[in-house]
């Protein structure tokens, strides 16, 4: 879909986030990467979505489980107070739209999200405040206007929730789905690692 074609719809969140994806694309094109055209929308994901410690913010499925065999991508709805973030998490998830999620958060993923400019671990990375890609991301932003999004928060909704107690919680980890159960004092002392290294997200 062209922007000229977004344009006339109204500006819904996915509408958004499809103008997004092709603005976004001259900042590919400076790493000699073409994006593949994806479908984009604002949804949970499969799993840890509304962890408020450690929440999964974004995800890309292969295109083999589309029907039409485009990648889909997903932001979550706990985002939208900080776009240029927002927009980090939409380039991570691109990012594995690019080879098929093939490499995980490894090789090409790995190589592509530096040469972009993303921070910190590269299984939830940011955007750096002050870096060129900040900036680069702000001016997207800047043209695509205000997100029409209100994003939840669900910090309100935990502060009502009963202390889990002895409770045991399942973890997996996020690329090889590695499980175990463990109980929320552990938690507290930090994730564990799966054998391949991965931290570990709250299922």
């Amino acid at each position: 879909m062209t922007s000229t074609e977004i344009a006339t719809r109204p500006m819904t969140r996915e509408a958004w986030l499809e103008l997004a994806v092709l603005k976004l694309h001259p900042l590919f094109a400076e790493i000699d990467v073409d994006l593949p055209n994806v479908r984009v929308s604002v949804g949970w994901p499969s799993r840890g979505g509304t962890a408020v410690k450690k929440k999964v913010i974004g995800q890309c499925w292969k295109g083999m489980v589309s029907a039409d065999g485009k990648q889909q991508l997903f932001i979550s709805p706990v985002l939208g107070d900080d776009v240029v973030q927002l927009l980090g998490v939409l380039v991570h998830e691109l990012i594995h739209a690019v080879d098929d999620c093939e490499s995980g958060h490894k090789g090409a993923f790995a190589k592509m999200a530096r040469a972009l400019g993303l921070a910190g671990k590269l299984t939830a990375t940011t955007v750096e405040e002050g870096s060129e890609l900040h900036t680069a991301l702000t001016e997207v932003a800047g043209r695509l206007g205000e997100y029409p999004h209100s994003a939840i928060n669900f910090a309100e909704l935990e502060k009502q929730r009963p202390k889990q107690t002895t409770r045991m919680i399942k973890l997996v980890a996020p690329d090889c789905d590695y499980t175990v159960r463990t109980t929320q004092k552990w938690i507290d002392e930090g994730l564990p690692m799966c054998p391949h290294g991965e931290e570990m997200d709250i299922a």
